[in-house]
């Protein structure tokens, strides 16, 4: 009779295992001055099991990615360690995003630092309060999508304490300090020429990823998109910086793949998986 009823209270935490709650919060950023929404996907498992964080900026194109239905896969296959994701919904994408104190060209990403303010000074403490998540850095990521996966870069090159790991889908890592010019096309990349700079690598992972069709510009005219070559030389900066490709960094290609949330939502559970 014991046995038959620990059998049955196993087979409902593994059976609730499988489902995936979402829900959705309005929260307020006081250093953005504007209220966020945000998506929180959390596995149904009991309240005393620590999850891993995954932040993802532009979290309202995980809806598009179909990630509850693939989260809900990815458990159901015993795939997936358990974590918390949550999607911060952008605001004005080209002002909160970018690189925190250093504004591209066109002064744009004169957010950013609030935006990273927001992340780790109102976001993080409001899910600690609420979730029993690891505080290790080890076990946090932070990712995005476009300019989402430039800011996600930049966030955990500066941020190594808050988090141990980040994604970049499709990063627009040609954003630059100054305009384009023909002469110099891979100049004044912003996040290459930092990279190049620092003494030494933070203790952080990096996940990139890019569609062989992610866009058509070749600015310095090599035969390869400006999207995966951007990230090609990124990987070879963090080399130079002692980074080892598939250990402190991976690249993921995607045949065909677009700049769109299709395309990510093909290799989100990849990168889940990764982490």
């Amino acid at each position: 009779m014991a046995f038959s009823y620990v059998r049955q209270i196993l087979g409902s935490v593994l059976s609730s295992r499988r489902q995936v709650i979402k829900r959705s919060f309005l929260m307020p950023g006081h250093a953005l001055d504007r209220d966020v929404m945000i998506d929180v996907y959390r596995p149904a498992v009991p309240p005393w099991r620590l999850l891993s964080l995954v932040v993802f900026n532009d979290g309202q194109d995980l809806a598009r990615m179909n990630l509850e239905d693939q989260l809900r896969q990815a458990y159901n296959d015993d795939v997936l360690s358990n974590v918390l994701i949550v999607g911060v919904h952008a605001g004005d994408r080209m002002r909160e995003y970018g690189t925190a104190g250093r504004l591209d060209y066109q002064q744009r990403g004169d957010q950013s630092e609030q935006y990273q303010t927001f992340l780790r000074e109102e976001l993080i403490p409001w899910l600690e309060d609420r979730y029993n998540i690891f505080h290790n850095p080890g076990k946090r990521a932070i990712a995005g999508f476009s300019l989402g996966g430039l800011s996600a870069f930049d966030l955990a090159w500066h941020n190594p304490s808050e988090f141990g790991a980040a994604g970049i889908f499709s990063g627009s890592l040609w954003w630059r300090k100054k305009a384009f010019t023909k002469k110099f096309p891979d100049r004044d990349l912003i996040v290459h020429d930092y990279v190049r700079k620092a003494k030494k690598a933070p203790p952080v992972r990096f996940w990139f990823m890019a569609g062989t069709d992610d866009e058509t510009s070749d600015r310095n005219n090599n035969g390869i998109i400006d999207a995966i070559d951007d990230t090609l030389q990124l990987m070879a900066a963090l080399t130079e910086k002692g980074l080892r490709e598939n250990t402190d960094f991976t690249y993921v290609e995607v045949p065909d793949g677009q700049h769109n949330p299709e395309t990510w939502g093909k290799v989100i559970i990849d990168f889940l998986r990764w982490l």
